[in-house]
């Protein structure tokens, strides 16, 4: 689970380990973090050079993680768990170290709790969304679609299929019966350009909803007749969204206008970017 957290209003890069059950953070933000950095590897780089120590087993504390990277693609980014950054963090001469620590110490005891009461990590997603703009009702149709999504990867996952180019390949079957247009196609038909824009943070609630039923009559389905080969799931996510493409043609028949809009919630700036 990728996630993206502040400290003192400096984004770090987060990755939830579910095998490892422990957080890994982008290094790069770590220390432009602590050291207000122009040039975060460089900094890295001395770093190494005047601790031998460190130097020594760098490739015991960081690992390279798959997270969004600098110019918006996933990539494998130099990463470490809580007990590698307290490694890091020893070279660093900065009087951020120490809040640094207790805002580990924080994140690490936020996440037992969301694993014990998983309605707090959605109490904590509603917060962002509402500090972003969005309104309530829109941000309950977001927060219920992100559940019926995980239903559904969990679903897949127990017949065999993990990875990620499978789930967007089956996806994208979903969204293509369902609207009639891939992700990466909707993405454009928004004006979405970055790598990193999440296309259902820019529906409409009537975009949501159908995203919502074509995931879950998939689940459904799936659930009943329990495909054994990626195949047959890929069949099945085609007349899941078939459903909701049908329930969606109707609803334009009645409202006289198309259910898929290219508006977006990006910020003034950047709409007029998007339409260049």
């Amino acid at each position: 689970m990728s996630n993206i957290k502040l400290f003192q209003d400096k984004k770090i890069r987060t990755v939830w380990n579910e095998t490892e059950e422990q957080w890994y953070f982008s290094v790069y933000d770590v220390v432009e973090a602590l050291t207000d950095s122009n040039d975060p590897k460089q900094y890295i780089k001395r770093m190494r050079s005047r601790d031998d120590s460190l130097n020594f087993n760098w490739g015991t504390i960081c690992t390279p993680v798959e997270m969004i990277a600098l110019d918006g693609k996933r990539r494998k980014v130099q990463s470490a768990n809580v007990k590698g950054l307290f490694r890091i963090i020893q070279s660093i001469p900065s009087p951020k170290a120490e809040p640094f620590k207790q805002w580990l110490a924080q994140v690490g005891y936020e996440r037992m709790l969301e694993i014990e009461n998983p309605e707090l990590a959605q109490e904590r997603m509603k917060e962002l969304y509402e500090k972003k703009g969005y309104p309530k009702d829109w941000i309950d149709k977001r927060l219920r679609g992100i559940a019926i999504r995980q239903n559904l990867t969990d679903e897949w996952k127990r017949r065999g299929i993990s990875s990620e180019q499978d789930f967007a390949i089956l996806t994208a079957e979903i969204s293509k019966a369902t609207f009639g247009m891939t992700p990466s196609e909707y993405k454009e038909f928004k004006g979405l350009t970055r790598k990193n824009q999440n296309l259902r943070d820019h529906m409409d609630d009537l975009e949501l909803i159908f995203t919502m039923l074509g995931e879950r009559v998939t689940t459904e389905i799936s659930q009943k007749e329990e495909p054994e080969t990626f195949a047959e799931s890929k069949k099945i996510a085609k007349r899941g969204g078939k459903v909701a493409g049908v329930a969606r043609e109707e609803t334009e028949k009645e409202l006289g206008r198309s259910v898929s809009t290219p508006n977006n919630f990006l910020p003034p700036s950047e709409q007029q970017k998007s339409l260049k």
